[in-house]
């Protein structure tokens, strides 16, 4: 849902303790939240747990939203303040066996054939070419389709510079697009045209 008026509705709502706002405010934005996290975090394993601590954290910080920007834009700074607390964490805690075996493990036993499924994933490793910050950038306002002011509300830093991580997050990915295009003309099975949809 982007009606970002209904969804603040539902947050003031939902300070006063009306429990069908609380329940329409998840079930609007759980889907941005479980993107955003994944791709920011680069770390499909740890979608749950991270929109998880999201809704934690905003249900508690509820009674202190006042309106000021739009309920979504302020549950997708908290949910960047997951991951970054995460990331910390994790850079703490000694790590006690390499993860490659599970992780591959896991990525097989992932379902295929579902409809969209392919495209999903092609588009996931065009944007692991992107860095941190204009793949950030991108998710917010191309994916999640955040107003280009919103994004730079959720990342902290001005409007020309998330305008900028945009512009040239798409050239890369047009670039890498292309790369593709003529390699799968050359072998079967290339990534799907449609995904140019989203990098044009």
């Amino acid at each position: 849902m982007r009606d970002d008026e209904a969804v603040t509705g539902w947050a003031l709502a939902a300070r006063g303790g009306d429990e069908r706002a609380v329940e329409q405010f998840v079930r609007a934005t759980q889907l941005d939240v479980r993107r955003y996290v994944t791709h920011l975090s680069g770390d499909p394993q740890a979608t749950d747990d991270l929109v998880q601590d999201t809704y934690v954290r905003a249900l508690r910080s509820l009674p202190g939203f006042e309106g000021r920007s739009s309920a979504r834009t302020w549950l997708l700074t908290i949910a960047r303040r997951v991951v970054a607390d995460r990331f910390r964490s994790q850079a703490v805690r000694p790590r006690l066996a390499a993860t490659e075996d599970w992780q591959s493990a896991a990525e097989r036993a992932q379902p295929r054939g579902v409809p969209g499924f392919d495209e999903g994933v092609a588009l996931a490793e065009l944007l692991t070419a992107l860095g941190p910050e204009r793949r950030e950038a991108f998710v917010l306002t191309q994916l999640l389709g955040l107003p280009y002011a919103a994004a730079a509300g959720v990342m902290g830093c001005p409007v020309g510079t998330v305008r900028s991580r945009v512009a040239r997050a798409r050239e890369t990915l047009i670039a890498r697009l292309t790369e593709a295009e003529g390699a799968r003309d050359s072998v079967p099975g290339g990534p799907p045209r449609e995904l140019a949809g989203a990098a044009a």
